[in-house]
Formats: C-alpha cells, sequence, structure tokens
C-alpha cells in the first residue's frame, strides 16, 4: 500500500484500527522483554540518557551535540532522551524496535508527547513550521509502511 498519496484522515484511521487489533495480541513475554527495553532506555538525569552502558554507548552512536528536530545544543534544551517516533502508549510491539528510536531534546519530547507520527507532523507544519523538514526526514516510513501488514 502506498501511504504517500493517502489524506492525513485515512493514515490516522489506518494507524489507529491496526494498533486496535495488534495491542491485543500482546503476550506475556511481550510485556517481559518491553520491561528489560524500557530499564535499557531510562532517561537518567539531565544530560545523559540509558541506565546501561550499552544503552549509552547506542545514544552516543545516533546523536551529536544537537537535538535533530529543533537543532539547539541539548545541553540548552534540558539534555538528551531517547524518544519513541510512534508511541509506545498506542504501538507497543514497536516500544523495542532500533528503528523506532531516535535522540531529541527534552524540550521537543515534551512537546512531541504521545502523539501519533503524523499527527506529530501536522502538528510541527502548523505551529513550528521551521523545524517541518526535520521532522519529514525523520519520518519512521518503513515502521509506518508495515502497520499495514
Amino acid at each position: 500500500m502506498n501511504l504517500e498519496n493517502k489524506e492525513l484522515k485515512e493514515l490516522f484511521e489506518l494507524a489507529n484500527r491496526i494498533g486496535n487489533k495488534r495491542y491485543h495480541k500482546l503476550t506475556h513475554k511481550d510485556f517481559e522483554n518491553y520491561r528489560k527495553f524500557d530499564y535499557w532506555r531510562y532517561i537518567n538525569g539531565d544530560y545523559e540518557c540509558g541506565t546501561t552502558e550499552e544503552s549509552k554507548d547506542w545514544v552516543r552512536k545516533n546523536s551529536d551535540s544537537f537535538c535533530p528536530i529543533c537543532e539547539e545544543h541539548y545541553s540548552a534544551k534540558g539534555g538528551k532522551t531517547i524518544d519513541h517516533k510512534l508511541p509506545r502508549s498506542q504501538y507497543p510491539w514497536l516500544s523495542m524496535e532500533f528503528q523506532n528510536l531516535w535522540v531529541i531534546c527534552q524540550a521537543c519530547n515534551q512537546e512531541k508527547g504521545e502523539m501519533h507520527w503524523y499527527k506529530y507532523e501536522h502538528y510541527i507544519f502548523i505551529h513550528n513550521p521551521d523545524f517541518y523538514l526535520s521532522v519529514k526526514a525523520a519520518r519512521p516510513s518503513l515502521l509506518l509502511q508495515s502497520l499495514n501488514h
């Protein structure tokens, strides 16, 4: 299915329909794995992500000194956070998928909150149009396409 030709309303409906189907298929093992993962990515202090050396290494490899959204230095915006592009509250089975993670500043993470990606892009387009191209470039296209399967 080509998602690029869909209207925003259709994309929200598709994401919600698929999200509701998959959420109910999670097993006890899925939640056990998630708890281990949540420990891995936990935000620890203002200037450091992760509680394990492995997660700290991942952050260093997948970020530089500036937030990919607002392009501000992390230290000026409350530090780094590991964020889920597709919210774990709506897509818990993707919460352990590294393609769904990115490192953004705390301010941008708080602004994004639990918005679905399409809603977030629309929000940025309306409220912070200068950031839109950065957010669009980070779109998790493969993950969004996988929702249809």
